[in-house]
């Protein structure tokens, strides 16, 4: 079988047109029910994962974190519950409320982190060999690469259903595609540099009483982990605002409804295109480098220099927005439920679900016609 991510030329046409292999669905895809991960085909072999590791809410070592499988073990590998190729050769993402998390986070996810190295596991993960810059970057020209493009088409098919606290942003969200900062040990962390902040995470989000769902985008100031101006600041692409519980109605993205978005970092400027085939196309930018939000409004609580310092990569998938965190006073822990067993949490709505037709990552591509409004 042909990889769908093999001939880059093809890749900006594969998400405007919402295709590329996969079949257009108007439904939700269901959870497979293979009980034998032998029978199941790899998703490495319908699409390119030659760059990619991928975290799954397993932890089959005992280590008490989420198990990783990394690029080698990853391309003939596949999960009959949470990553698998559905019957079309999409690529199935799946994660429960409650389950193994990463060291650093409390929240599940079946997510996979672009390795720029590939294989070559002699390069650190951390290093400037394998993550990608900001132009502005002092050392900028010793990193595998400066800036870069991630492309997708996907639909979501399902939510977390159930939330203690309803009305913090989180709930009933998944995160689909993330540009992310390299996190360092607490002593090496400093003003603007290696506090694992997120300058993108691309969502969706649709309360349990809704027809349709909204897609948004958020942007977390770079700010040390404890200080009460982190927060992430969120942009609506279609239907309502994370915070927002009105029903976006005909303005929102269904359940199994395909969109397709694209992340080109060119230089230190991040431009986001959103497409629907029912929604038409969405243009927004941010700047990296400096505090100018994606309004064009200067924000004076976030780090001067935002992200320049940073080491930076991709990820794409399912991250569950519902926090293992309980009566956490955080925006960020909605207090969703879960008991750890999937057939239970499944049966209960308490998971998430994302089906890619298409994922991508190429050079960045210059960009005309970005001066003016950042919007």
């Amino acid at each position: 079988m042909t990889n769908k991510s093999v001939v880059l030329a093809t890749s900006l046409t594969c998400v405007l047109l919402a295709s590329c292999g996969g079949t257009q669905s108007t439904s939700p895809t269901e959870p497979h029910q293979t009980s034998s991960i032998e029978s199941q085909k790899a998703p490495g072999s319908s699409f390119d994962l030659s760059h990619w590791y991928l975290t799954v809410p397993l932890d089959e070592d005992g280590d008490q974190v989420s198990d990783i499988y990394d690029v080698a073990d990853l391309q003939a590998f596949s999960h009959p519950d949470f990553f698998y190729l559905d019957r079309q050769n999409n690529m199935v993402f799946a994660t429960p409320n409650r389950a193994a998390t990463e060291r650093t986070s409390t929240n599940t996810r079946s997510e996979l982190r672009y390795m720029l190295r590939g294989e070559d596991t002699s390069i650190p993960e951390g290093a400037s060999g394998n993550n990608f810059a900001l132009a502005a970057h002092k050392n900028a020209q010793q990193f595998a690469a400066i800036g870069g493009k991630l492309e997708a088409t996907l639909h979501v098919d399902h939510v977390a259903t159930n939330a203690q606290y309803p009305n913090k942003p989180p709930a009933y969200s998944v995160v689909i595609g993330q540009v992310h900062a390299f996190q360092l040990d607490d002593e090496q962390q400093k003003a603007g540099y290696g506090w694992g902040n997120e300058p993108l995470k691309i969502s969706y989000k649709k309360w349990p009483n809704h027809s349709t769902g909204s897609v948004f985008w958020t942007y977390e100031r770079n700010l040390a982990t404890n200080d009460p101006d982190r927060i992430d600041i969120a942009y609506p692409v279609w239907g309502s605002n994370w915070d927002d519980p009105s029903d976006p109605g005909d303005k929102g993205i269904a359940l199994g409804e395909e969109f397709s978005y694209e992340v080109n970092i060119v230089e230190n400027t991040m431009h986001l295109v959103f497409t629907s085939i029912e929604h038409g196309t969405v243009h927004q930018h941010i700047n990296l480098a400096d505090n100018i939000d994606a309004n064009g409004n200067i924000d004076e609580a976030d780090y001067p220099l935002a992200y320049q310092d940073e080491t930076l990569y991709f990820k794409a998938g399912a991250y569950n927005q519902c926090s293992t965190k309980k009566n956490d006073p955080s925006f960020r822990y909605p207090g969703c439920s879960g008991t750890g067993d999937w057939k239970t949490d499944l049966a209960n709505g308490d998971y998430t679900q994302v089906t890619f037709s298409s994922l991508v990552v190429s050079p960045a591509t210059p960009v005309r016609g970005t001066t003016g409004a950042h919007k």
